[in-house]
């Protein structure tokens, strides 16, 4: 089955059947987890760095930021049997609003990715692959089966 994965959004599969797949990463951030032991897959998109502008927003919905939507999703692998050494963590998104990259005034889609790396430091977590910034869309896929990840951009598909 084909699981889409809306903005602020999550989903987790064992099935190997099953693909995630996210549409229309602007600024906004598509990450991937993979436990290759498990054959667990997991699809975040997020759309903001930090929990810490805003709690309350955070607290009825923690897949609107970086942060506590990446504890979320990895405390969810924990709680299931996942082991870090067993995670392959990609992403893509990052895009900047404006196609002079000095226009882009609150530079979001820089400041997600600066918030997942200094996550991912904080977890002592490594990203295996990612594919940001630039201008322009990305639509991302994970397949539950391989933890295959592809994205497509201006057309383009490539695999992370």
């Amino acid at each position: 089955m084909i699981y889409t994965v809306g903005v602020a959004d999550m989903k987790i599969s064992e099935d190997a059947s099953d693909m995630l797949i996210t549409y229309a990463l602007g600024s906004c951030l598509g990450i991937t987890v993979y436990d290759f032991r498990m054959r667990r897959a997991g699809l975040l998109h997020c759309m903001m760095p930090d929990s810490a502008l805003d709690q309350e927003k955070a607290e009825g919905n923690p897949f609107l930021y970086v942060d506590s939507g990446m504890r979320v999703m990895l405390d969810h692998f924990y709680k299931k049997g996942s082991l870090k050494k067993d995670l392959i963590i990609r992403v893509a998104g990052g895009a900047s609003s404006k196609m002079n990259e000095d226009e882009d005034f609150f530079q979001i889609g820089r400041r997600n990715f600066v918030s997942l790396r200094q996550f991912m430091w904080k977890e002592g977590l490594m990203l295996k692959a990612h594919d940001v910034g630039g201008y322009g869309s990305r639509t991302v896929t994970l397949e539950v089966e391989t933890g295959k990840m592809l994205v497509k951009s201006k057309g383009v598909l490539k695999q992370l």
